[in-house]
């Protein structure tokens, strides 16, 4: 662990899984383990950022709260069965912890203050702690104004303003306010930061008032995470991933963001720095399966209320009905652009707000989407007449449409092709729709969807499969490897136990797997169209472990799990991918590995009796 406290101007970047997570459902804010909240989007996920020194230590701004003394080693962890962060100082004079949470209040209104509060406290013997308060809004482009007063400090930008709750004095430093304050064992002081420019009253934040919204915080995570089902041997781990599948849900609406960052790199130092704060139809589609499993049908409907009420499907658009992603409010335009102003975390530039991917055509994602309708509808309750309605407009699209080279499942930059993954994908939103057509008795052109369902089939079978390779591969009638292609078992097109799959796993096993760990493909063989080299894909380590399950390989399933797991950091949380000596890469934390996880475990337990 870290043995000191780095300042926001000029400190050192933390790695990538150094950071816990707190959220109010709206938006979050990343801690890492120094006590530094170096990355916090006021009032929502894709808002413009007030804290991000992850994305530029010198100008991206902080809220640095820390024990005051050199040497200082520092331990993090969630208050059990909550997203309550705690982060503990252990020092020669004592130990100190820091209690990090945003309240999820009940009147709606008051969501509007996203209060963030840091509470600290003095365990044993007796130290001094430090404050440093720095918002840098807009992305570090806006100019602000401070104001201090005898129990808080207003920060005033052109945007936003926020006002600062403190029980210890405070004092102005140019644009930035400072403490430094000492406690004994057993006192406390507490910091509450609000948005200011709502109409909601002024609200202090005394020391029992913070005990009280601790206790209200703690209680209600605890209380939505008794709906899970899960019993099984990963218990923390599987609990935890829907704890932050929970987090990463925009209440208003539904939506579940990628990841609540953007820019942090899949290569340090390299272009593969995205936005990810937007809402994947494919990755939220398997959000709802993996919550649906565990139980959690509130959250399914909640995304079922999202798309019939804030996503418009879009007639005669070229890339289709749905685009691949939208906004959290379920708006269209997702514009991309750069901010050459910020450095990028240790260096990695462009860092990039948007995502220019949102135009592509990736046909996989009505496959995703019908699939986790198909799940509702048998799990949690049935689909309305009118989402039957906008379903079939889907499939008659993907009938029409499903043999037509895309970007695929990986965004690539690099052209269009015809990849496997989308073409299984539209088997799978074709079937999916006749299962249900044919369980509730619902109205469909059946024989066309039959026709089209067993066309895609036997083009994969027989232009997907190269007898060379012995392997499914990336697009048809290649010859590249593409671990997209474990899907097959998990989504029922092929048996698990197929002499053709079998194949097929154990050239993945060769070609894309190292020690548990699974590359999405080759980039120097499959180009993408970006530069640099990328670290294993996550979500493909976990599906591979559900594809050895399925397959029969249970011991060595378990031992790729369990291999998995050591590569969370120290608070379960994973990123998009992980580097070639064990890193996190990319935006975190990440929901796609999380949900994959989540069902690894599942179908692992089930195997294991």
């Amino acid at each position: 662990m870290p043995e000191d406290g780095h300042g926001g101007p000029g400190g050192a970047y933390p790695p990538i899984a150094e950071h816990g997570l707190i959220g109010d459902l709206r938006t979050v804010a990343l801690v890492d383990t120094r006590g530094t909240i170096d990355w916090y989007c006021s009032p929502r996920f894709d808002a413009p950022s007030v804290f991000a020194t992850l994305l530029d230590a010198e100008r991206g701004g902080s809220f640095e709260l820390a024990v005051d003394l050199p040497g200082c080693t520092t331990k993090q962890f969630y208050f059990p069965d909550t997203n309550v962060l705690i982060t503990r100082f252990f020092a020669a004079d004592g130990v100190g912890e820091i209690q990090d949470f945003m309240p999820i209040p009940e009147d709606p209104r008051e969501a509007d203050r996203h209060r963030l509060i840091r509470r600290v406290v003095c365990v044993r013997g007796a130290l001094p702690f430090r404050a440093l308060v720095a918002p840098r809004f807009g992305y570090a482009t806006e100019s602000h104004t401070v104001r201090t007063y005898e129990d808080r400090a207003v920060f005033t930008s052109p945007s936003m303003s926020l006002t600062l709750e403190s029980t210890v004095p405070v004092e102005q430093d140019g644009v930035d306010v400072r403490a430094r304050f000492k406690l004994h064992e057993g006192e406390a002081a507490v910091f509450a930061l609000d948005r200011g420019d709502t109409a909601l009253p002024q609200r202090g934040c005394a020391i029992a008032e913070a005990e009280d919204e601790f206790t209200a915080t703690v209680a209600y995570w605890r209380r939505w995470l008794a709906g899970s089902r899960y019993r099984g041997r990963w218990r923390e781990m599987v609990h935890r991933s829907a704890l932050t599948l929970k987090l990463l849900t925009y209440a208003p609406t539904g939506g579940i963001v990628a990841a609540p960052t953007t820019s942090l790199p899949e290569l340090m130092g390299g272009e593969r720095n995205w936005d990810y704060r937007y809402v994947w139809v494919r990755d939220a589609a398997f959000c709802v399966y993996a919550l649906l499993r565990l139980g959690f049908a509130d959250e399914a409907e909640a995304f079922m209320g999202f798309l019939s009420e804030h996503v418009t499907l879009c007639h005669g658009c070229p890339a289709g009905p749905l685009q691949i992603m939208y906004r959290i409010d379920g708006g269209r335009e997702i514009p991309e652009r750069e901010l050459p102003h910020l450095s990028g975390y240790q260096g990695s530039v462009p860092v990039r707000v948007g995502n220019a991917a949102a135009g592509q055509l990736q046909l996989d994602i009505y496959g995703a989407l019908i699939d986790s309708i198909y799940l509702y509808d048998k799990w949690a309750q049935p689909i309305s007449s009118d989402r039957w309605d906008e379903l079939c407009v889907l499939v008659d699209w993907v009938c029409a449409n499903w043999d037509q080279p895309d970007e695929g499942i990986w965004e690539t930059r690099g052209g269009r092709h015809d990849f496997v993954y989308s073409r299984l994908m539209c088997w799978v939103a074709i079937e999916r729709a006749m299962r249900m057509a044919a369980r509730r008795g619902l109205p469909a052109d059946i024989p066309r969807w039959r026709d089209t369902r067993d066309t895609i089939y036997r083009q994969i079978m027989r232009r997907g499969w190269s007898p060379e390779l012995g392997a499914f591969v990336q697009h048809l009638d290649g010859d590249l490897l593409d671990a997209s292609v474990l899907m097959m078992p998990l989504a029922k097109f092929v048996s698990p136990t197929d002499p053709k799959w079998l194949s097929t796993l154990d050239a993945l096993g060769r070609g894309l797997v190292s020690d548990s760990l699974v590359y999405r493909y080759d980039a120097q063989a499959s180009p993408d169209g970006l530069t640099g080299h990328e670290g294993t894909f996550s979500i493909c380590s976990f599906w591979y472990v559900e594809a050895l399950t399925r397959a029969g390989h249970v011991d060595e399933a378990r031992l790729a799990f369990e291999k998995m797991l050591t590569y969370a950091n120290h608070v379960g949380l994973y990123a998009e991918e992980i580097g070639h000596t064990g890193e996190q890469l990319g935006n975190f934390p990440q929901a796609f590995t999380h949900l994959a996880l989540i069902s690894a475990a599942f179908n692992l337990d089930q195997a294991l009796g």
